[in-house]
Order: C-alpha cells, then structure tokens, then sequence
C-alpha cells in the first residue's frame, strides 16, 4: 500500500464515520483557497481591536498591554479546562499542563516593566481620567482562572471564612470573595458603580462557572492523584511555583506597577475604579492561597510578607 493510498483510506474512514463522502470533501479542497498566515491568526482583526480614548501615545502602549494579558488569560483557562475534564487524569499529564499555566504566568509576571516603565507618568494621569469606573479589577477571565484554580473556601474574605463551608448557596459564597472588600463597604452594604457594572455583566456567569468548577478545579483534581503522586516533589514544586507566583509574584508586580503611577506625585489618587487597591491586591491582607496544605505553617504565616 502506498502513502496515497493509505492517506486516502484514513479520510475516507474519518468521513465515514461522520456519516459523509470523502470524494465531496476532496473536491471542496480544489476550490479552496490557499492558507496564508494573516488569514489564521486573523492579523487585521486582531490589529483592529486596538481603539484610543484619547490622543495621548502610551494610551495604545495601555491598551494593548492588558488585550495582551488577556490572550494569555484564554490560554491559562485553556489547560486549566484540559485538566479539569480529562476523564483519566494521569500525573504525566497534570504536571505538563500545570508547567504550561506557570510558564503563562511567569511571562506575565516579568512583562509587567512594561506597565511600571514603559509609560510617561504625565500621560497615564491624564488619560486614565477616561477609564473611570474602568478598572483591571473588572477582567473576568482573571477571576475565572482563580475559580478553576482552587475550591472557593480559599477565595473567601479572610474576614468571613469560618462563616462558610461547602453548605453555603453560591451566591453567598460569591458575595462574601475575597475581591468584593475592593467595590463594597462592608458596614454600608453598598456597592461601588465599578462593582455594580462587573456584576450586571458578569455574575451570572460567573455563578455557572463557580458551580462547574467546584469539584474539578485544579487543587480538587491534585487531591485525586494517588497518595505517590501527591507526594511527587517535583509536581510539589511546580504547585507551589503556580500558587507563588500567581498570588503573590505576579500580583506583587501588578501592585508596584501601580504605586509607580499612583503615588508618584504629591498626592495620591485612587484607583480608576475608586477601589482601595492596596487592601485589595496585596497578598498579605487577602492571604490568597490555592493550595493552603502545600505551605508550611510558618510560610503561611508570612504569605505576601517577603
């Protein structure tokens, strides 16, 4: 049997079992077109999506900084979900895909020079009186990947956590997160506009998504390896690096970015999304933890502190 000939038979039981005709398909590829790169990787879409607000040039250095975080959001979510349905979990498997999460991340972690000193102060204070409410704090694929990461107790405000177990509605849970203390006064009860427009987008969703992932996100699936497994230390390690890096390393450089900007001047400034962002994203104060039982009593005493 030749190579043509052996090609032809694996497409024709391919179609076959899709209850179609090979020859159909075959003369469709006579009149397609050829495949070129701008027309796969979509290039003039993608280079369209890029729309100032104002005239200021590190407006665009702004833009297309956070488009680009959120690509690499899809792709964490991406393995994430390819580990949280696979139907035989091996640890050859978790462990390739848990390498390929922190490697998104590390990259993450490391471009944020970009934010820090790849913009003019005078020019971020002026344009980002344009985002208001608009905040980073609104991306929810970010908050996806922190639901599909780790079971919802350790997602909790630190405050209400004894308050709450796997008993507790969903939408309790959701209003009790640890990220809500940046858009709600606790003693008011009231809700701030940035957290207001996040939730009449997205909490819907965002409910689905805590209900599926609350037994296959990525600290569950670890706890079903075999005990040998578990005790892996190179898996271990790649756990622990994730949890770091995620919830402290790259959080600490989104923070320092931050205070470059909005505390370079006499006065400090909020936010754009008028939250309190350094109770808000700093470890130390929301203790954010995947994998709690993988840290030593005193590395969590000090979480964030380092």
């Amino acid at each position: 049997m030749n190579k043509t000939t052996d090609i032809f038979d694996q497409l024709k039981e391919k179609y076959d079992e899709m209850g179609q005709d090979v020859h159909v398909h075959l003369e469709g590829l006579l009149h397609a077109k050829p495949m070129n790169y701008w027309d796969y990787i979509q290039t003039d879409a993608l280079l369209s999506l890029q729309v100032q607000r104002t005239q200021h040039p590190d407006e665009m250095v702004f833009i297309m900084y956070h488009q680009i975080n959120e690509l690499l959001f899809k792709m964490i979510l991406w393995e994430i979900n390819q580990v949280a349905n696979h139907p035989e979990l091996t640890t050859t498997f978790f462990a390739s895909r848990l390498m390929r999460i922190s490697r998104y991340f590390d990259m993450l972690s490391s471009s944020f020079s970009i934010m820090a000193e790849g913009m003019e102060v005078a020019q971020y204070m002026k344009f980002r009186n344009t985002l208001t409410p608009a905040s980073g704090f609104q991306s929810a694929q970010y908050r996806k990947i922190e639901f599909a990461s780790t079971e919802l107790i350790n997602l909790i405000d630190n405050r209400f956590r004894a308050t709450i177990d796997r008993n507790t509605p969903f939408e309790h849970a959701y209003n009790h997160l640890y990220w809500q203390a940046a858009g709600k006064n606790y003693q008011s009860g009231d809700k701030t506009t940035l957290l207001r427009l996040f939730e009449q987008r997205y909490m819907d969703d965002f409910l689905v998504f805590m209900k599926t992932y609350n037994t296959k996100n990525l600290w569950t699936r670890f706890k079903e390896l075999p005990e040998a497994s578990r005790m892996n230390p190179e898996l271990v390690a790649a756990m622990r690096h994730y949890d770091h890096t995620v919830n402290i390393t790259w959080v600490m450089a989104h923070y320092n970015a931050a205070a470059a900007y909005l505390e370079s001047g006499n006065t400090k400034v909020e936010a754009t999304g008028g939250s309190n962002w350094k109770r808000y994203m700093h470890p130390s104060f929301q203790r954010r933890i995947f994998f709690p039982d993988l840290w030593s009593a005193e590395e969590l005493a000090d979480w964030g502190k380092e």
